[in-house]
């Protein structure tokens, strides 16, 4: 499906983006005007057009939507490499019902391009282990997913 473009989440990569899932986010830095990549893990797809995720509301990311609302979420998943491209809408500055100082962000999806180079596919999606108390993420990760699902 290499180079095609859609305006909305296809089904698969919408299904995808049900659960927590490793992706980078891009933003305009603020003050340089040049790219600023960030991993992010809770992301949640509410329909074919919105995604949300959550970030600390200190971080760099919030004050570069602030500035530049422009963003892009790569994502791995379906042998394949998807570019989501859209608008950024700090929905909550702060996320009350968690211990983190976390901001809910909306995406709104204007396109999202495969960008897998041509002739190739993924053979082996990206996996990630939590390096603190499990227990603990797996308690934060709910909370963050269920706050995110409600809104």
């Amino acid at each position: 499906m290499a180079n095609e473009v859609e305006p909305m989440l296809i089904k698969p990569l919408y299904d995808e983006l049900q659960k927590e899932r490793f992706v980078i986010l891009a933003t305009v830095d603020y003050e340089t005007g040049g790219p600023n990549v960030s991993a992010l893990s809770w992301v949640l797809a509410k329909d074919e057009k919105s995604i949300y995720f959550a970030v600390d509301n200190r971080s760099r990311i919030i004050q570069n939507i602030q500035e530049n609302n422009q963003i892009v979420i790569t994502v791995i998943t379906n042998e394949t490499t998807y570019a989501i491209s859209g608008e950024a809408l700090i929905k909550t500055e702060r996320i009350d019902e968690v211990p983190l100082k976390l901001a809910l962000v909306e995406l709104k999806v204007n396109e999202v391009r495969d960008v897998m180079f041509y002739g190739s596919k993924i053979i082996a999606e990206p996996k990630y282990d939590k390096t603190y108390d499990p227990a603990a993420a797996a308690r934060l990760d709910k909370q963050v997913m269920d706050i995110m699902r409600k809104a």
